[in-house]
């Protein structure tokens, strides 16, 4: 991870922590090839996960260590959800990490979790949000006093602008829990609207990541994110999926790119097929 206020706390006591990868000011090259170089040692392989929101220098150290290294066991996976979103995809990872599953099917089933992430913030004001897209009449009216949006940048981005008799966007179709991290606006919509409208299973609250402000455009936000919680769920949903080997780099993967060298499988048969396992119902935790 880049940061770690974006490793979330193990929900049981078998799921590993996470590896913080500095920025170039708080690290020198040397010290982070030397921390690169252990990590490999310890584990063979390294997935290193990291939100689009980065800054350049700390994206170009990342490509930088791999590139000294020389070293084909290092993916690294660049994410468009924000923060929250992907402190929980890491997590998820980290929970697969210690199943079993290979390096490659590990790396490449982060392109098929996001799918299952919803990730958004209640923000009052959408005018300096710019990695959602967002229309210009919407730019307009986020400038009205006491406005307020419902935004969710993934599965698909949707914007909803709060009213009383405005449906919250459209959520999961599957149970999930609910994180919830409040930044400098003061609401409970999330908790007692979007929350009972999305039928989650449980609500939990965590720390405001220290990326999210910038990545949101504003700091009076409630970032909030629904995902699966059940780990055999999970597994389910990742087993399900056809398995491939690279054919540049010779890693196991799933879905239709690797997630070590990031080499596209090219035949639509092998292209990943994975809704049938939530639809069948397998995503309801057991006992739900």
């Amino acid at each position: 991870m880049t940061s770690a206020d974006l490793v979330l706390p193990p929900t049981d006591q078998q799921t590993p922590t996470a590896a913080l990868l500095q920025a170039p000011d708080a690290q020198t090259l040397d010290l982070a090839i030397g921390d690169m170089n252990l990590l490999l040692e310890q584990h063979g392989h390294v997935v290193v996960v990291y939100p689009s929101g980065i800054t350049q220098a700390h994206e170009r150290r990342l490509h930088a260590i791999r590139s000294v290294m020389e070293s084909d066991r290092i993916a690294l996976l660049k994410v468009d959800l924000p923060p929250l979103g992907v402190a929980v995809l890491v997590r998820q990872l980290r929970q697969l990490s210690i199943c079993d599953f290979s390096p490659g099917v590990v790396a490449s089933a982060a392109r098929l979790l996001t799918h299952y992430i919803h990730a958004g913030a209640l923000l009052n004001s959408v005018a300096r949000l710019d990695l959602v897209p967002v229309s210009l009449k919407t730019h307009a009216t986020s400038w009205v006093p006491g406005s307020q949006f419902a935004v969710l940048a993934g599965p698909s981005p949707q914007l909803v602008k709060i009213g009383p008799a405005v449906e919250p966007p459209g959520g999961p179709e599957f149970g999930t829990h609910l994180l919830v991290a409040k930044g400098q606006l003061t609401s409970e919509w999330v908790q007692q609207t979007l929350a009972p409208a999305w039928k989650v299973q449980a609500i939990h609250e965590c720390a405001l990541p220290s990326g999210s402000p910038r990545w949101w455009g504003t700091g009076k936000l409630v970032e909030f994110a629904s995902y699966l919680p059940d780990i055999s769920v999970i597994y389910q949903l990742v087993s399900s999926v056809r398995r491939e080997s690279c054919h540049w780099c010779g890693m196991e993967l799933i879905g239709d790119r690797c997630g070590f060298c990031s080499s596209p499988l090219a035949p639509p048969e092998n292209r990943m097929r994975s809704a049938s396992v939530l639809t069948h119902g397998a995503a309801a935790p057991p006992g739900s």
